[in-house]
This record gives C-alpha cells, sequence and structure tokens, in this order.
C-alpha cells in the first residue's frame, strides 16, 4: 500500500487517514527521504492544521532537522567559495546545493550528503589542491579506486573535510567518460547563471538543470532515493514550466547535448507517477528519443516498482530483482563492455578479498601488541 504516492498526488487526501495509515506513511517516507519535503508540501496545501498531532511532531523535527542541514551547507559553500576564489573561473553549483542557494521549491525539505561542484576539466588539478589547503582530502586511496576515478569518471574521488566530515563531489562532466552519451561540458559551463556577483559561483541553466537531474537518476544504479530523485524533477518542471516556451527549449536542448533519451524518462515518469503536468505535445515530440517499444514496456516494469520507497509495505515480488537490474544496467551504461567485466570482476572478487587481508593483517598486528601476561597456577578452592 503506497501511502506516500497517494499523498503526493494529493495532499487533501490525507483527512482519510486513521493512525495506522498515518503510521505506516511516516515510515515511508522517512525511508524515501521524504518527511521533512511532507512537511512543506501539507504547508503550501493548507493541510497542516488538520493533521494529528503526533505526526506534526515528526514533521516538524524533520523540518528542523533539514534548516540545520541546509545552515550546515550554506557554511559549506561559503568556505568552498574562499578557497577557490583565486581561481578566477566558473564554479557550477550541482543538485541539492544549486537548489538551495537559489531557493527552488525542490529545496524545500530537501537532504543532500555532499555539495555537488562542476569545474572545468583544465582546472581540475588547481581546484583539488586548493581544497586540500583548506581541508578537504580524498576518501578512496585504493590505488585502483583513483584510476577508476581519474581515467574513467566524470568526477574525481570524493573530498572530505578532516575535521567537519562534509564531502564534496567536484566534477568535471555529467557523465563518465566512457559513457554512451556525451553531453558537452562545456556547453553546460557557458550556459549556466550567475548567482554570487562577487565570485564567480554559478547553477546551471533552468533547462540544463533538469537534463543533469533526470540523466542523475536514469543514469544511477542506486535507486534507494529514486522518488526523492523523481519529486525534485516534478518540483523543477513545474517551476520553469509555468513559462510555456520553456518546454520546447528543454526539448530542443536535449538534443543538442546528446540527452533526449533522459529527458523522455523524466517526462513520461513525473507525468505518469507524480502527475506532473507535461504538455502532450511535448510528451509526443518526435525530438524526444523514445525506447523501442519492448524496451519501454521492460523499462515500466522495473522502474514503477525501483522509483517506489525502499520500504517493505511498496515492495512485490519482483522489486528486488528490478533495482539490482537497473543497477547493472547503470555500469552498462556508464562503461564499454571490455571494461566493464574487469571493473564488476574487481569490485566483487578483488576487493573484497583485499579487505580481507586487510583486516586479518590488523588483527594479527592488534594481537602482537597485546601484552602478554603469564598464566597463574589454577587453585584448588578445596585445599
Amino acid at each position: 500500500m503506497n501511502l506516500l504516492l497517494r499523498i503526493l498526488q494529493k495532499p487533501s487526501i490525507s483527512s482519510t487517514y486513521d493512525d495506522q495509515q498515518w503510521d505506516l506513511l511516516i515510515r515511508q517516507a522517512r525511508s524515501a527521504g521524504l518527511l521533512a519535503h511532507l512537511y512543506h508540501r501539507f504547508i503550501n496545501a493548507d493541510v497542516f492544521d488538520s493533521i494529528p498531532q503526533k505526526v506534526k511532531h515528526h514533521l516538524n523535527s524533520e523540518f528542523i532537522l533539514s534548516n540545520r542541514q541546509h545552515d550546515a551547507a550554506r557554511w559549506e559553500i561559503s568556505q568552498i567559495q574562499q578557497a577557490l576564489e583565486e581561481l578566477g573561473l566558473p564554479i557550477v553549483l550541482l543538485k541539492g546545493a544549486a537548489y538551495l542557494q537559489t531557493g527552488l521549491p525542490s529545496s524545500s525539505g530537501r537532504f543532500f550528503s555532499d555539495i555537488d561542484i562542476l569545474v572545468p576539466r583544465t582546472i581540475l588539478i588547481d581546484t583539488e589542491q586548493r581544497l586540500e589547503r583548506w581541508g578537504w582530502y580524498t576518501t578512496h586511496h585504493d590505488e585502483y579506486d583513483q584510476k577508476y576515478y581519474r581515467k574513467w569518471m566524470h568526477e574525481i574521488p570524493p573530498l572530505q573535510h578532516i575535521t567537519r566530515k562534509s564531502t564534496i563531489d567536484v566534477h568535471h562532466n555529467i557523465l563518465p567518460l566512457t559513457a554512451r552519451l556525451h553531453p558537452d561540458p562545456e556547453k553546460l559551463i557557458a550556459s549556466s547563471v550567475q548567482i554570487n556577483e562577487e565570485f564567480e559561483l554559478y547553477v546551471l541553466c533552468p533547462e540544463d538543470m533538469v537534463l543533469h537531474s533526470a540523466t542523475h537518476l536514469f543514469h544511477d544504479g542506486e535507486l534507494e532515493h529514486g522518488l526523492r530523485d523523481l519529486v525534485d524533477l516534478d518540483r523543477l518542471l513545474r517551476h520553469f514550466g509555468e513559462d510555456d516556451e520553456y518546454w520546447e527549449r528543454l526539448v530542443n536542448r536535449s538534443v543538442e547535448l546528446e540527452l533526449s533519451r533522459p529527458l523522455y524518462y523524466a517526462l513520461h515518469y513525473t507525468s505518469a507517477i507524480l502527475k506532473t503536468p507535461v504538455p502532450e505535445a511535448i510528451l509526443k515530440s518526435d525530438k524526444l528519443d523514445r525506447p523501442s517499444a519492448p524496451m519501454a514496456f521492460l523499462m515500466d516494469k522495473l522502474l514503477m516498482r525501483a522509483l517506489m520507497p525502499a520500504h517493505h509495505s511498496c515492495d512485490d515480488w519482483f522489486t528486488g530483482t528490478a533495482r539490482w537490474l537497473l543497477y547493472i544496467r547503470s555500469h552498462y551504461l556508464r562503461m564499454p563492455i571490455h571494461l566493464l567485466i574487469p571493473h564488476l570482476f574487481h569490485k566483487s572478487f578483488i576487493r573484497p578479498y583485499n579487505e580481507w587481508k586487510e583486516a586479518r593483517k590488523m588483527d594479527k598486528s592488534q594481537n602482537l601488541s597485546k601484552p602478554k601476561t603469564e598464566s597463574k597456577p589454577e587453585i584448588d578452592i578445596f585445599e
């Protein structure tokens, strides 16, 4: 019983929920990362006052927590600004950080675990070095991981601050270099919009912001928070789509950046699942790269399950398999087969073996470092 989806489609239906349904809704929303979002959804729908008090406590708590995380994220963004100020080149905020800094509706109640930025590839090394001076260091020390990120991926290994533990993902593109689609990062940066007059801080233009969100969702194999990402797309499309001319610009831009297939999926599934008001003419546009009928059928069977909350009440017998198949698909889209097979072999066998060997080595060293105690003869208490 997917109570969360019903609420996202029509918040006023909450007036019909009993205590058991509210309990299940809270659990589904928390597992989907959308509990704080529900607070704003109920406020905007003018139904918050009618919600049971116990439910309000959960929503208020999550709302306060999201605000605190937003304050912390703004602080981290200001530190990134200062660290990279001398570069004098565009620093583009992506995803959650971009929504937050521009006050978009999709930022309301949204949690994000890291700050994503896009920089020109020509300054990638300088960017990493300057961030290191400000306390952000690479989190992946394995030689294979370093090679994997730096040779094939669209980002360097994540950087984590040594004291605050905040994480930065530094991108030079929005898809891996080995991916089948090849959006031009120079076009993304050239069309980005400056949001800070005193510093070269930018966000993607409205069309590219939707295309990046769509690409991230439908090329990513980890869909535990897929519904949250779909809600992001819904909020962005409703906001930018108030301009009637936006839809045509969006489709044209998707063709220019070779991203019309992910855009098709974004428009199809937001309208099907969240009732996003996508114009019918746009959904039927010949410019969108539609999958073949068999592929569209298969993707429906997979994504209509995988995009639901990661909660047992929303699963059926095929949900786990659907998520696993989409995970394999994401790797197939990310890398050609001659690179993918060795990569999956490394992740499945070599890495676990190396981790086991390292853990065994650590256990031995700890045992050797323990002080030896002389064994005392047992005493017969009846002696």
